[in-house]
């Protein structure tokens, strides 16, 4: 007879879980109009996670030009609109814990005679950002370049030349764009975000840690700029300074894995044998097929000697 109630207790948790998680959640409720201000229905709309491309979202608008996201984990996310005879627009939308933005994106007309007011850099960009899209990243670049050399102080042409050629597999090449992009632009999340990412693969965690800081500073609640930022430290043999950044990781995604696995690792150098245990098997519990998995257990079965 104890089953049920075991039963019953689990899902009372689950449901718990779910309802606590959801309350992080925020959502997007944004308008598309037209260059006079009147709604564009049927406009196809796409949200992507800046932490994920994974984290997609396809959308279209209604009658009065209307589309609506819930359920986003916070973050900042790229909103691109399309529509036929208009030309595509983009833009960066930060989503906080249980926080609905609202944006409104004004779609211009692809008339012939409107394309003729286009600057060549434009025209450059929009190309790059075709041939990106068909993944043919090598010629994106050169676009892209072209782009900056007739608008250098332009910082999403030095981003999105960042992102092709880091899909190039030109690593040097691209860690100078993204900083440059981050450079012209400070408060983008995204160039502080790719810069970081992009020194700390390049080992150069110092000049990695200014520009996860940033990205931390500038999104808060975002789990992985706490996370990234935690790393860099722990490289660096900041591993006090560390810890707090990846609580904050596990508080606004507790299913962040990683995030326990380096927790344990710090509480065990703290030598809080609690703390570690439960970290170590809130790992396991999460990902008992990680990499990391097999040291994690002999870690755990030591601590419980």
């Amino acid at each position: 007879m104890k089953a049920p109630k075991a039963a019953a207790i689990a899902f009372v948790l689950l449901v718990s879980a779910v309802s606590a998680w959801a309350q992080y959640q925020g959502k997007i409720v944004g308008r598309i109009v037209d260059p006079e201000g009147r709604p564009l229905e049927k406009a196809e709309v796409t949200i992507v996670s800046q932490r994920s491309s994974n984290l997609r979202y396809d959308l279209k608008t209604d009658k009065d030009g209307r589309f609506i996201q819930v359920g986003l984990v916070p973050g900042y996310y790229m909103v691109t609109v399309k529509k036929s005879g208009f030309v595509p627009a983009s833009t960066e939308v930060h989503v906080g814990i249980a926080e609905q933005q609202s944006p409104e994106i004004a779609l211009k007309s692809a008339a012939a005679e409107a394309e003729k007011s286009y600057s060549a850099a434009d025209k450059a960009f929009l190309k790059g950002n075709k041939l990106f899209a068909e993944q043919k990243y090598a010629e994106a670049a050169a676009a892209y370049h072209d782009a900056i050399g007739l608008d250098p102080a332009n910082w999403g042409y030095h981003l999105n030349l960042g992102l092709a050629l880091k899909k190039a597999g030109q690593a040097d090449e691209a860690l100078a764009a993204f900083t440059k992009a981050a450079e012209l632009n400070p408060a983008s999340y995204s160039a502080n975000k790719e810069a970081g990412e992009a020194l700390a693969r390049a080992g150069r965690h110092a000049e990695a840690k200014t520009f996860y800081e940033k990205a931390v500073a500038l999104s808060p609640d975002d789990p992985d700029a706490q996370f990234n930022l935690g790393v860099c430290q722990v490289n660096l043999g900041e591993s006090e300074a560390a810890l707090p950044h990846f609580e904050k990781a596990v508080e606004l995604k507790p299913d962040f894995a990683d995030a326990y696995y380096q927790m344990a690792t710090i509480l065990i150098g703290q030598n809080k044998v609690p703390e570690a245990k439960a970290a170590l098997e809130k790992f396991l519990a999460l990902a008992p097929e990680h990499e990391k998995a097999g040291i994690a257990r002999q870690l755990l079965d030591f601590l419980k000697k």
